[in-house]
């Protein structure tokens, strides 16, 4: 019921959420109290003019993605460990997984384990049944990982964790059980990599954040600081800037709710 409702109601606080919510209630209002309809529609429309244009919402995936800036050169470790997001199951017709945005994190993994940096490959993920469906997501990455040159002996999977949380508790259990110490590289996107270092180090692994899919870059910010035409179209609302704004939310959102659950 938790995995549920984490999914559920926190669309009622993101933008696109929150403003179609104000909108019901101005059109329950507008009947009674007209006023007050203007008003909660102007909300409506602040918060997606807000949340939907560059400043903003660069603002906020920056806040997330460059505290872990990566190093030029990242350390030789016990193990790799890649969380599971952006890879989807061949569910017809896709003639294969297919790699999203997200999909960086294994190719990434793959990349750190191609230059040395440690034996074993963790690959975290298992799949909701009635979200995405299809068999765990940790096998999917496996296949790529195996496509592209990993043994499958180097390879360990967690195939049943859903969240964040139990992708570290099932990692620390596997870490465990083959006596694997020492540090491990974390492999996720950027944006989730604050939340995820938190709950690792909960769970007592030494962890050296190994981030990937950046979604704001330093070309980014300096072409936001260019031409009149550049800040203009960085104004105006865009639905891949309001998409944005809600996944850093949602790592707000996930680190208020994981602590109250003391889970980092």
């Amino acid at each position: 019921m938790f995995l549920f409702l984490s999914k559920l109601l926190p669309l009622f606080i993101y933008p696109l959420g929150l403003s179609c919510l104000l909108m019901l209630i101005a059109f329950v209002l507008v009947w009674w109290y007209p006023k007050w309809s203007a008003l909660t529609i102007f909300l409506a429309f602040t918060v997606i003019f807000v949340f939907s244009n560059s400043w903003v919402s660069q603002g906020l995936i920056k806040s997330l993605e460059w505290q872990n800036l990566p190093p030029k050169e990242l350390p030789q470790v016990e193990a790799i460990v890649v969380l599971g997001g952006g890879i989807k199951p061949a569910n017809s017709p896709r003639p294969w997984v297919d790699v999203s945005e997200a999909g960086d994190r294994i190719l990434h993994g793959v990349r750190l384990y191609q230059q040395g940096k440690a034996p074993f490959l963790i690959l975290s993920g298992g799949r909701i049944d009635w979200k995405d469906g299809g068999p765990p997501e940790s096998g999917d990455m496996a296949e790529i990982a195996e496509t592209m040159g990993v043994p499958a002996t180097a390879i360990l999977e967690d195939t049943d964790s859903l969240n964040t949380y139990e992708n570290a508790v099932n990692v620390k259990q596997i870490l465990d059980s083959k006596e694997i110490k020492g540090a491990i590289l974390l492999v996720t996107s950027a944006l989730h990599m604050p939340r995820s270092i938190l709950i690792f180090q909960k769970q007592e692994m030494q962890v050296i954040p190994a981030p990937t899919d950046f979604l704001v870059t330093e070309k980014d910010l300096e072409e936001r600081q260019g031409s009149g035409q550049a800040i203009l179209l960085n104004i105006i609302p865009d639905a891949g800037n309001i998409q944005n704004s809600t996944k850093a939310l949602k790592e707000y959102i996930g680190i208020v709710v994981y602590r109250l659950r003391g889970w980092l």
